[in-house]
């Protein structure tokens, strides 16, 4: 089987390199070109366009940084679907809305494709594992087709249901991840400003019930200074804002999102879009004029765990309405 990835940025250059490394013959794209030949130089091969890839792949995958990206990756004139025909596959491994993910995903059936959207989940320093998670929103048939590339790329793979559920349930988790973010930078600011040593308090949170994936991650990086936890203000505000959109479309009035997404506006005002997201928590430092830092915490974060073949995730006690 023949795959083809499009945008090998700080998730997808990972992703890929699971595809790569496991003996998949891959095809990349990139606009950075010195993404592209270290993928060559590692056994890959190159396209001179999205349409001539989906032509030359069986698959297609993006995983591109928003929406707007994704269109015209898809539907330009020399796009992904242009080269598409009955048989192939497209995934969509970006963050993006739903309704725009259902939108192409019509026009994909048209050429005969499968579409799936499939975002993944748990951080970027598992998907260089192949340790992530990946959800899949898609007909039957074509998750069963592309199971061996998603158990490839993930270690647990959930079939979320129709094309689109899986973007609605990635939105809501990573506006829980950036809740708990905001969160703890109060949390360890607070501590800190109190005279409470960090080392202390980033193990009485672990040893605790406010204890999270979050914690056990950010909190580490905040505390190192460098902040680097592969993933900008910029990717935090439009995922959180696509999440409450969801909910208005509904007529659903939420409370503590706004706020969220005002929170990292202001903090794209201050330090700059693609600055990194766990250094929302110099507003605070510079409200409390404190430099939130212990000492011995990682600059980044390792996926220590080793690879394993990923597997679907069966949903227990389902009741299919």
């Amino acid at each position: 089987m023949k795959v083809g990835f499009i945008g090998l940025g700080n998730a997808g250059g990972k992703l890929a390199g699971s595809l790569l490394r496991n003996g998949f013959d891959l095809t990349v794209l990139d606009l950075d070109n010195s993404l592209v030949n270290e993928f060559i130089d590692r056994g890959a091969s190159s396209s001179s366009s999205p349409r001539e890839m989906a032509e030359l792949c069986d698959v297609v995958i993006t995983c591109l940084p928003s929406p707007k990206a994704c269109s015209e990756v898809m539907e330009s004139e020399d796009g992904v679907i242009a080269g598409l025909k009955e048989g192939k596959i497209w995934l969509e491994m970006s963050t993006t809305d739903e309704a725009e993910i259902r939108r192409i995903g019509t026009i994909v059936e048209s050429t005969g494709a499968l579409p799936i959207d499939c975002p993944v989940s748990g951080g970027c320093h598992r998907a260089d594992t192949g340790n992530i998670s990946i959800f899949a929103g898609c007909k039957r048939e074509a998750f069963d087709k592309a199971l061996p590339i998603l158990t490839t790329m993930g270690r647990r793979v959930l079939h979320t249901g129709d094309l689109g559920t899986a973007s609605t349930l990635k939105v809501m988790t990573n506006y829980l991840a950036t809740v708990n973010l905001v969160s703890i930078s109060e949390a360890l600011t607070t501590m800190k400003v109190l005279g409470m040593d960090m080392n202390v308090t980033y193990e009485a949170i672990k040893a605790s019930s406010g204890n999270s994936f979050v914690h056990e991650t950010e909190s580490q990086v905040i505390l190192n200074g460098s902040r680097d936890i592969s993933f900008t203000m910029d990717l935090v505000s439009k995922d959180v804002g696509i999440f409450n959109e969801l909910a208005e479309r509904k007529g659903l009035e939420l409370e503590i999102a706004p706020m969220i997404v005002d929170i990292f506006k202001d903090g794209e005002k201050r330090y700059g879009s693609r600055e990194l997201s766990p250094n929302i928590i110099k507003r605070l430092e510079e409200r409390a004029d404190v430099e939130v830092l212990g000492s011995g915490f990682p600059s980044e974060m390792i996926d220590e765990e080793p690879e394993e073949k990923g597997y679907e995730v069966v949903i227990q006690n389902r009741k299919d309405n």
